[in-house]
């Protein structure tokens, strides 16, 4: 089975494409309840241990999409408050203090560290619904629009400082990798899941492929163009993440598995359940290994 997916997917065509742009989700548009918890990574690289976590947002309304800062010493994540805007917040690690980053007329999703350290990418919804991916600084300030003619882009993942792997939507959804430098895109693959990741220590990128027989998780060498066929993801969840060992974390329910190459496939890392994690969507890891911060549906009934 496993040979016939690599079989599908090594050497996909890569010409550039010059996208057109389509309709963007509804501005103010209603999101789930979520809410973010951080861990602290212990233990031995074949037996990470989760601590007791620290629980970065706790009220009724979407705070998502964490991505840790360059120095690993904060979490920017994605926060819809009362006035219906989705801006920018960063978590101070230290102190547990939060603040604001962005606060514009538009809406922005998905802040992600750029390489280089001194800035962020995020998906913003502009005044016209057109989702474009823009450039801020740490502090939020002098917004650049990175990709003009790409849209709509709905998630992203840096390479290197000029490239960078796109979740285009459509029907179906493209995976693409853009030039930032001349703005050219090549699609790598079609029917492709959410999460987008660099493959750590490798030119590689990762993605969730969509076959016949259901999805898998697909890396893609970006020198050879060669894919290939890592695993199942561990339940009915898209979202993964990896770790500096080169491992995956993905949770299912309340419970976070572990999955490495070579190993026994799936394993049960923690069961966060007792800590109020009933419902794990998104994981995220720091730069540095130490940290892990997992979002979850809130546990209350909202009204």
């Amino acid at each position: 089975m496993k040979t016939n997916h690599v079989g599908n997917v090594c050497r996909i065509a890569t010409s550039a494409v010059l996208l057109l742009s389509a309709a963007a989700p509804a501005r103010g548009q209603a999101q789930p309840g979520t809410d973010i918890f951080l861990f602290a990574v212990s233990g031995s690289e074949s037996a990470p241990r989760l601590s007791t976590p620290r629980r970065v947002t706790d009220r009724s309304g979407y705070d998502n999409q964490p991505s840790f800062t360059p120095d690993h010493a904060g979490l920017l994540y994605t926060s819809i408050r009362d006035d219906g805007q989705a801006d920018t917040y960063r978590y101070d690690i230290a102190t547990g203090g939060i603040s604001r980053v962005t606060s514009t007329a538009e809406s922005e999703y998905s802040p992600t560290a750029m390489p280089g350290g001194v800035s962020f990418s995020a998906v913003r919804v502009e005044m016209d619904s057109t989702q474009r991916l823009w450039r801020f600084d740490l502090d939020g300030g002098n917004p650049t629009l990175i990709l003009e003619r790409v849209a709509p882009v709905g998630y992203h993942a840096w390479m290197d400082r000029n490239r960078v792997a796109l979740f285009v939507l459509g029907a179906p959804p493209t995976l693409q990798m853009a030039d930032v430098r001349t703005g050219q895109t090549a699609v790598l693959s079609r029917d492709v899941g959410r999460s987008l990741h660099k493959v750590p220590n490798r030119s590689a990128v990762s993605f969730l492929q969509r076959f016949a027989d259901g999805p898998w998780i697909v890396e893609r060498d970006l020198e050879s163009g060669v894919a290939r066929v890592l695993t199942r993801p561990a339940g009915q969840n898209e979202f993964f993440a990896w770790t500096l060992d080169g491992s995956i974390l993905m949770g299912e329910g309340s419970v976070l598995f572990r999955w490495r190459d070579g190993g026994q496939g799936w394993v049960r890392m923690a069961d966060l359940g007792h800590f109020g994690v009933t419902e794990i969507s998104r994981v995220a890891v720091s730069g540095d290994g130490r940290w892990v911060a997992v979002v979850t549906a809130r546990a209350e009934v909202e009204r």
